[in-house]
């Protein structure tokens, strides 16, 4: 128990450092399905947000909700602590289900085997660039992990139907795809199980009603209305596919570049463990194929999306390295380097323009500027966190991008009708003086084409923040924050 407690202090420690040295944006749902709704539900501020048509629920956004909440009970509602306290609380969960890997491994080989599982676990790249985040996918993968250290496989001593059941409720709750990885592995405990009736009566039933009845009631409470999210959500991203509205790729993509890319320079060693774990390990395999052939099917698709089978990747990672045996220390020096670099890019330097002009943003709260302060983000929408990172009354707007659920194929939503022509949309709709914001943010690559409409209406450029070195289409290197003279 000593041993195992020094670890998890050891782990805390790392993971905080991790959450501090992850200074950049990732996906806007980062911010507009957890800290934007839980802002809004804690402090009453207006801000429309991503998923308000009962695609998702409330149940995930309470957590931070509650964090917000007693923080302004302590006095504490300091806009750096609304930042920085829900990452930490993330972090604190990323070093408990590392441990838990670490102690599922341990159980099922040894301490060996387990060593090199955690290595491998805090070397990933891409762990350490989301696993602070407070991503619903950030989430659904420490779940998994902690519903795995209570899967009945054989030869862990470890197994509760109802305890790893009830966890990955409780992953669905939050993000209805939680379901996927885990058909597999259901599916293979039911085959096993001598008491197929118990497992259906006394577990999956009982746990299936308590988080789906607790679910609907949250929901219920802060929509107003019964919804059943998880029918929505399945129903918009499967059957109607209007996950596309975000973006699609090639069916192959989750091979050629998401598996790949996710696991960096794990994958040699993957494939390699793949080949030598025993086969008790087997429908770990089964479940990460499985996972990726399901979410090829989608259109629509997400390095993010795969994230919750990298621990059952790490698995074989591990037991590669292990068996390295004379090339072990060379083959686990060259993962941490290899690694080092790519966590340190993405968490310090690449897109991190979005929470740096926060702060300019948060300035206009300091001063009686703030009554007469109005902000428009000339922005892909949801480029930028909103009043979770401003934590001020301020006058905000970006643009509307919803998508339509009404099947209508000619709708256009409001940043394309504006991106089609940026110039003709801003006069139409700034066509007297007194309705101009008082600031505009926008990205560099917009500057040349609204340079006009600047000039004429007297705006000056006041600070110029850096996002990132490879500048795609509507997002550029640079954002600009302009101002009305």
């Amino acid at each position: 128990a000593g041993g195992s407690a020094a670890l998890l202090a050891l782990t805390v420690g790392l993971r905080t450092i991790n959450c501090f040295l992850v200074q950049t944006s990732f996906v806007p749902d980062e911010y507009w399905q957890s800290l934007e709704v839980a802002h809004r539900m804690a402090f009453k501020y207006l801000s429309r947000c991503r998923g308000s048509r009962g695609l998702r629920g409330y149940s995930y956004p309470l957590i931070f909700a509650s964090i917000y909440k007693a923080l302004q009970l302590l006095a504490k509602d300091d806009v750096q602590l609304l930042i920085w306290v829900p990452r930490l609380v993330q972090a604190v969960l990323a070093a408990f289900a590392d441990v838990k890997l670490y102690s599922l491994v341990r159980h099922m080989e040894n301490e060996e085997t387990a060593k090199c599982v955690y290595f491998c676990q805090l070397c990933s790249w891409f762990t350490w660039y989301s696993c602070t985040r407070t991503l619903t996918n950030t989430t659904e993968t420490l779940l998994t992990i902690f519903a795995l250290s209570y899967y009945p496989i054989k030869g862990s001593k470890m197994g509760s139907s109802c305890k790893y059941l009830a966890l990955i409720a409780l992953a669905i709750v939050i993000r209805p795809t939680a379901v996927i990885p885990w058909i597999p592995l259901v599916f293979s405990h039911f085959l096993q199980e001598q008491r197929k009736a118990d497992l259906i009566l006394y577990n999956c039933i009982p746990v299936g009603l308590v988080t789906v009845g607790t679910s609907l009631i949250i929901d219920r409470v802060f929509f107003g209305k019964w919804v059943l999210v998880q029918l929505n959500f399945l129903k918009f991203n499967l059957l109607q596919n209007l996950g596309t509205f975000y973006g699609s790729h090639p069916w192959h993509w989750y091979f050629t570049q998401g598996l790949p890319v996710i696991l960096g320079t794990h994958l040699p060693f993957f494939i390699h463990g793949c080949v030598v774990a025993p086969k008790t390990y087997r429908i770990f395999l089964v479940t990460v194929i499985w996972t990726v052939l399901v979410y090829s099917m989608l259109s629509h698709k997400e390095f993010r999306f795969i994230y919750p089978v990298l621990p059952f990747c790490m698995v074989f990672c591990g037991y590669s390295l292990k068996h390295l045996k004379e090339w072990k220390k060379s083959a686990a020096a060259f993962l941490l380097l290899s690694n080092v670099v790519p966590a340190l890019y993405t968490g310090l330097v690449h897109q991190r323009g979005s929470l740096d002009v926060m702060r300019h943003v948060q300035q206009l709260c300091s001063n009686s500027y703030q009554a007469q302060a109005h902000v428009f983000f000339m922005m892909p929408c949801h480029s930028t966190p909103f009043y979770s990172h401003v934590h001020c009354p301020l006058k905000m707007r970006f643009l509307q991008c919803p998508p339509d659920l009404t099947g209508n194929q000619s709708y256009i939503d409001e940043a394309d009708v504006f991106y089609s022509n940026p110039l003709g949309w801003l006069n139409k709709e700034f066509y007297n003086d007194t309705l101009l914001p008082s600031h505009l943010i926008f990205f560099s690559v917009l500057e040349q084409e609204i340079s006009s409409f600047l000039a004429l209406r007297g705006y000056e450029k006041t600070t110029t923040v850096f996002h990132t070195h490879v500048p795609q289409g509507r997002v550029g290197s640079h954002i600009y924050v302009y101002r009305k003279k």
